[in-house]
């Protein structure tokens, strides 16, 4: 049979991820998401979930997917232009909008989605479109769709995008995109500097910032508040899934004709389910949160000041930063895995990186911060962070 054969590679390959150490395994979690959770070996702090706000268990939240449910139902079963609009979807699309000062949002199942129906709907072969080297995979992957021609930069480097924006001066429309913050870093994108140079190269500009809605910037309004640069910006690209709740869902939000071409024509749009109602509600009642609650923005910025200078105290190597994200570098693939282990052996739930969602020789333990945590957790977690990388010799 064909499949005796290809069963043969599949587990020649698997066997090659076991023994290089890259393989990933899922811990079950038996609470709902927050600072702490419970799992088979008991409660442990988490140091791993996006969910930066500490909404993703807030009774507020809670109470508004409750009564989405009772009010609009469990889900529609339908795409949204066939009976899959609800009021509820439009004032979700409308107050993101106003949110974000931009004319027009479209929802999405997740922003993977958003970004795998943006650049084949918006360019053709004549067109050129610009990636950092370090993008999400849900824009690296969005960009393979459309038949543009690819141009990938090197991380950050403005003065290679720039070189490659003039050897591409034929293009009639040349599009650069961009993670706001990258998510495997914690770093964020030269916004500015991009900014300036789509305006001296007639180029536009689309920024991915789902580790960024809600919490970054004076207001929460991610990382084109933060630079000051908003009004900028032509896309805009996030997730419902991170800051604002943690369940699911996306949106592109921007110019009002380029979401108008993205409703009839984007393929993740039209034939996906419409956004459950629950989650929509959530996501509504999470924007109040943000704008009733400043103290969960100055909570999460305190407790990341809090991390990154004790950890650096301690002799670790993480990127400078502001961001949330604080990657523990290691570098090797299976001592990433067995410090990783013994960190949740110690009560602590963290998880090490490795490839493909890092380069090989890069492995760490990305670290995410809360507003939930208190300073008594970030104190346990980073004791234990010294014992454990004392014991790998990662530290002195």
């Amino acid at each position: 049979m064909a499949y005796e054969r290809f069963k043969e590679h599949l587990l020649r390959e698997l066997r090659g991820i076991e023994e290089a150490g890259l393989r990933k395994t899922e811990r079950e979690i038996t609470s709902p998401q927050g600072s702490v959770v419970t799992t088979a070996s008991g409660d442990m702090i988490n140091l791993c979930a996006n969910n930066y706000l500490g909404l993703a268990d807030h009774p507020d939240i809670l109470v508004a997917a409750s009564e989405g449910l009772r009010t609009h139902g469990f889900g529609l079963a339908s795409v949204r232009f066939i009976c899959g609009t609800q009021d509820i979807h439009h004032r979700l699309e409308r107050r993101i909008s106003a949110f974000l000062g931009t004319e027009e949002t479209l929802l999405y199942t997740s922003c993977f989605d958003a970004n795998g129906g943006l650049f084949e709907t918006l360019l053709g072969p004549e067109d050129a479109v610009f990636s950092d080297a370090l993008n999400h995979a849900s824009i690296i992957d969005g960009v393979r769709l459309c038949k543009a021609t690819r141009h990938v930069f090197r991380h950050g480097d403005l003065a290679d995008l720039e070189e490659k924006l003039k050897a591409a001066q034929d293009a009639r429309f040349r599009l650069i995109a961009t993670d706001g913050v990258f998510s495997m870093h914690g770093d964020l994108a030269p916004l500015p500097g991009l900014c300036d140079l789509a305006d001296r190269h007639d180029a536009l500009l689309m920024v991915d910032d789902s580790h960024a809605t809600g919490f970054l910037g004076p207001t929460g309004r991610g990382t084109p508040e933060h630079f000051g640069v908003a009004h900028r910006i032509d896309i805009l690209t996030s997730t419902l899934g991170k800051a604002l709740g943690g369940a699911s869902g996306g949106f592109t939000t921007g110019h009002r004709e380029i979401i108008d071409l993205l409703r009839q024509r984007s393929r993740p749009y039209l034939f996906s389910n419409s956004v459950a109602p629950p989650i929509v509600c959530a996501a509504l009642r999470g924007l109040d949160l943000i704008s009733e609650r400043p103290d969960l923005l100055r909570r999460l910025a305190d407790n990341t000041r809090h991390f990154r200078s004790d950890m650096t105290a301690q002799g670790f190597a993480i990127r400078e930063g502001i961001h949330p994200i604080v990657p523990i570098m290691i570098g090797d693939e299976r001592r990433t895995v067995d410090m990783a282990r013994a960190l949740n052996d110690r009560g602590i739930f963290v998880v090490g990186f490795s490839y493909p969602v890092v380069p090989k020789g890069e492995a760490r333990i990305r670290v995410q911060l809360s507003a939930a945590h208190t300073p008594e957790q970030i104190d346990r977690a980073v004791r234990a962070f010294t014992e454990v990388g004392r014991e790998a010799g990662l530290i002195k």
